[in-house]
């Protein structure tokens, strides 16, 4: 047996612990709320702009807030809601429920951030950034000195 055979059950040990952390899925590493927390996004793009589709059933367009930061958008949602079971004038269940999350999407550089529109419906938030017109490079004669 070598000297070094002792360090085997180590590397394997942590080899073990890698492989598991990396096929496990975000909810089992910090909980499940933490993924329900993040809606789905679709992504899609066309000749005249760009298009978020999120999934964000159960809310109104009021609790959302959307906004330009450093050349990224965000969309951030805080929302509580108070549900009360009352009987016989006494509280026998009190749940109170909050939703809130933050997404933030780079944005390319020939996007219009003036024109961008949002709308909210049937629980899909659909955000249309627009293209921007493609800038002319006119000529410009260089004097030579």
């Amino acid at each position: 047996m070598s000297r070094y055979s002792s360090f085997y059950p180590v590397k394997n040990i942590v080899g073990s612990f890698v492989d598991e952390f990396l096929n496990r899925s975000i909810s089992d590493i910090v909980g499940g709320d933490f993924a329900h927390n993040l809606p789905a996004v679709n992504l899609k793009e066309n000749e005249g702009n760009y298009q978020l589709e999120m999934a964000a059933p159960g809310l109104t367009k009021e609790d959302f807030k959307i906004f330009l930061e450093n050349k990224q958008l965000v969309i951030e949602v805080k929302k509580e809601t108070k549900s009360e079971t009352e009987e016989n004038g006494k509280v026998l269940r009190k749940e109170f429920n909050y939703s809130e999350f933050k997404r933030t999407f780079s944005l390319p550089e020939n996007v219009d951030s003036d024109k961008i529109g949002a709308t909210y419906e049937k629980g899909i938030l659909l955000v249309t950034v627009p293209k921007a017109a493609p800038k002319e490079n006119p000529t410009t004669q260089i004097h030579i000195s």
